[in-house]
């Protein structure tokens, strides 16, 4: 009877303890995406900063490799990480965006949208690169901050922000055009070509494995956009590292780099060959830590 009564007493205790913890889980599910994102971002701005800051100078004043390495040295170790911590914040909290709400975006649509999921999937690709663009001070801060003609002028990420408070909101939003040109069809091409390039690749069998293949498939995407980008990338940078003054147009900024550099395409893609092999390591490792996370998450 004892045993009975027991057997009768168990199941409420389970069914409200489930009640109980059902929410919770819930929430982590959302927020996977996200915190896969931002943990990704963290791990790759830590590791490829330095590459990030030499390719940086070539794409400021078309200098070769070597110079913008010798510049560096000049600058001594203590300014190597000079600029960090605003990528630090913009990557972590745009990856964390780019892959959260894309995967929230595909999944609304699709449900509220009759329309092919290719679609679907694209807007929302756009959708989420173009509310990263909020974040464009932060992209805007790191340029002066890695800028040398600006290390006079401020020290830090507080500073650089106050100096550009004098005139106006609008100046933290310069480059804002090439930003979301760049976002949006970049994410388009990413989020769409994921998954055919990793279904080319030989099937994995081990964790190991699925880690290389997520680290080559993403490396190869991030390679391949980084290169057709560099020329958005190189116009932003120009128009990020002034302050104050006009606001130039897109189209006129590009005319006056093109002048400038002899209208040589070849000189346009004046440290395009470091940011592919830095785009190859920094996407290869966005990919492989987002998509470990998500299995151990």
């Amino acid at each position: 009877m004892m045993d009975s009564e027991a057997h009768e007493k168990r199941p409420p205790i389970l069914t409200s303890s489930k009640q109980d913890i059902s929410p919770h889980i819930t929430n982590v599910g959302e927020m996977k995406h996200y915190l896969c994102g931002c943990c990704a971002a963290f791990n790759n701005v830590a590791i490829t900063f330095p590459i990030q800051k030499v390719l940086f100078r070539q794409q400021l004043y078309g200098i070769k490799t070597r110079d913008a390495i010798l510049q560096l040295r000049r600058d001594g170790f203590r300014n190597l990480y000079r600029g960090i911590l605003p990528p630090l914040m913009q990557k972590t909290t745009t990856l964390a965006l780019m892959f959260g709400l894309y995967e929230d975006l595909s999944c609304l649509l699709h449900k509220h949208v009759s329309a092919p999921e290719f679609a679907t999937r694209s807007v929302a690709a756009v959708l989420a690169g173009t509310t990263e663009a909020i974040f464009t001070p932060l992209e805007r801060v790191q340029t002066l901050l890695q800028d040398h003609k600006h290390h006079d002028k401020f020290t830090n990420t507080y500073q650089a922000f106050k100096a550009l408070k004098c005139h106006g909101i609008g100046e933290y939003y310069r480059g804002l055009v090439p930003i979301l040109f760049r976002n949006g069809l970049s994410n388009v091409f990413f989020f769409g070509l994921r998954g055919p390039i990793k279904e080319h690749l030989p099937t994995a069998t081990t964790h190991s494995a699925h880690l290389v293949n997520d680290f080559i498939c993403g490396g190869l995407l991030g390679a391949m956009l980084g290169f057709l980008f560099f020329p958005i990338n190189v116009v932003k940078t120009r128009i990020q590292s002034q302050i104050g003054g006009e606001f130039q147009s897109f189209p006129k900024v590009f005319q006056k780099i093109w002048l400038e550099r002899d209208r040589k395409l070849i000189n346009l893609f004046r440290g395009a060959h470091l940011n592919y092999h830095r785009s190859l390591i920094s996407w290869g490792i966005i990919n492989a830590t987002y998509e470990f996370l998500l299995k151990v998450i």
